[in-house]
């Protein structure tokens, strides 16, 4: 048990450090908890995608990926573009997402090629080249945009016709076109796609005579639509015409889904499969928990949060969704063969797998999901600081995935949801407990700065010294590393 709590305080050093520090920031801040929870709820809204964006290459063994700083450079390039022919709400982010993806696609091809001829220092080129490519994004927007492209809009370019002006609001345009898309909108576009889906599959398989039975696709149709027409029932139009979802409400599905989820193992494994090792020890627990969790949302304090905060459900559903795609691409042929070069390239090579191949997809996919991130920071942030909005994207994202536990050679969704609660609480109370602590509001304002750069050398020096930490065997002894154990 001893051998166990010092093992797990090892591995854990780092998110124990800031959990300890945004506690003691909380309370020296004297900031109440329904304003930290709002804002923490906001920014998790606002920058959980861009810092998921950054598994893909960790698990190809890449490293952090300083690179997706050009992602957001093609997403901004996109906004500019869509900003300026006046495209608004959820039409005019739907083609920024169209419109910016092929740049990207290109951008993270070009990055991976490179990086592929810089084996081994994948961290240092990103962040060289992240420079490089702010240099021509500079170009692009202080001269070519007005002085080589004409383009005439006084909202936009400044006064002398050349160069795009250091702000652009994006209110009336693209501010919160995602955040506002009502749920009953997001299930009747989730219902239609189904019927797309499913109506292609029935006809594809009777075309080409698979054999393949129609059955299931007839039961998903006919769910999905039982699952529409409730919609119509007027209570639930009303509670889902909503664009925002109060956090209890949010809180509650999700313990009801996870019930739903460890009942559905449970029946699974002991009725229909008769599996009889299976232990429903883990499940019930799980059960006990979500039913414990549910029991504290009755606390006075907690209860305040709960009723206090509101969050955007499309752009909180995207991120879910990242999540899925992290976890079922590492099921795929593809996901293991990014592990397996992750782990070696030696050994993928002796498998047969292509690595160059591989790493090229691998920085593709993130400068995609990066690009994506930066179109949903904007959209929610309203603003678009043309020169600056990017610039430390990188810095930020790669802080918040330290601060959760993930190193440069293994990063998890867990990791990076932590990370970036406990990132962003500390960067919402830093300034207010500076001020408080040493009656300066410029040494409050530098404590954010601080926060950002200071996390990334605290976090990578402790992972250092975690690495050479062995973990306490049974014998009381370290454990072998297994090349020596070899």
């Amino acid at each position: 048990m001893k051998n166990k709590t010092i093992n797990f305080i090892n591995e854990n050093k780092v998110v124990i450090l800031f959990v300890i520090l945004c506690i003691g920031a909380i309370y020296a801040s004297g900031n109440p908890l329904t304003f930290v929870a709002g804002e923490l709820f906001t920014r998790i809204g606002r920058n959980g995608f861009m810092v998921l964006a950054l598994l893909i290459p960790v698990l190809a063994g890449m490293g952090l990926n300083f690179g997706i700083t050009i992602g957001a450079i093609a997403a901004q390039i996109a906004v500019f573009w869509i900003v300026y022919w006046g495209f608004e709400g959820i039409q005019g982010f739907l083609l920024s997402v169209l419109l910016s993806t092929p740049v990207a696609l290109l951008f993270g091809y070009l990055v991976g090629k490179l990086f592929n001829k810089m084996k081994g220092s994948e961290m240092i080129a990103g962040m060289v080249l992240g420079y490089f490519a702010d240099g021509l994004y500079q170009l692009l927007f202080l001269y070519v945009i007005g002085g080589i492209i004409p383009v005439n809009n006084e909202r936009l370019i400044i006064s002398g016709g050349i160069g795009v002006k250091n702000t652009i609001d994006l209110a009336g345009n693209l501010k919160y076109s995602l955040d506002t898309v009502s749920m009953l909108k997001l299930i009747e576009i989730i219902f239609y796609v189904i019927v797309v889906i499913a109506i292609f599959k029935i006809i594809f398989n009777k075309v080409k005579k698979t054999g393949i039975s129609v059955v299931k696709d007839i039961v998903i149709l006919g769910i999905s639509a039982v699952a529409y027409a409730l919609t119509f029932i007027p209570s639930i139009e009303a509670f889902l015409a909503t664009d925002r979802l109060l956090l209890l409400h949010g809180v509650t599905i999700g313990l009801v889904i996870m019930i739903l989820l460890q009942l559905s193992r449970i029946i699974n494994n002991k009725l229909i499969k008769k599996n009889a090792e299976y232990s429903i020890k883990k499940p019930l627990a799980l059960i006990v928990v979500a039913i414990a969790l549910y029991g504290l949302t009755y606390i006075k304090s907690i209860e305040e949060i709960l009723f206090f905060v509101n969050i955007p459900v499309t752009t909180y559903l995207c991120i879910v969704a990242l999540c899925i795609f992290n976890n079922m691409l590492i099921k795929t042929r593809l996901g293991q063969n990014m592990r397996t070069v992750g782990q070696s390239r030696v050994v993928a090579n002796a498998a047969g797998i292509n690595v160059d191949k591989t790493r090229i997809i691998a920085m593709v996919l993130s400068t995609i999901l990066a690009c994506w991130g930066q179109l949903i920071y904007l959209q929610n942030i309203g603003t678009f600081s043309t020169y600056g909005a990017h610039t430390q994207v990188g810095q930020f994202a790669i802080a918040a995935l330290l601060v959760g536990g993930a190193s440069v050679q293994k990063a998890t969704n867990k990791q990076a949801i932590i990370g970036v609660i406990l990132f962003h609480t500390l960067f919402i109370v830093a300034p207010q407990a500076g001020k408080e602590l040493f009656n300066n509001a410029q040494l409050g304002e530098y404590f954010r700065v601080f926060v950002a750069y200071g996390v990334i050398a605290v976090s990578l020096a402790m992972h250092a010294w975690k690495t050479g930490i062995r973990p306490i065997g049974k014998d009381n002894k370290p454990t072998q590393l297994k090349s020596q154990k070899a």
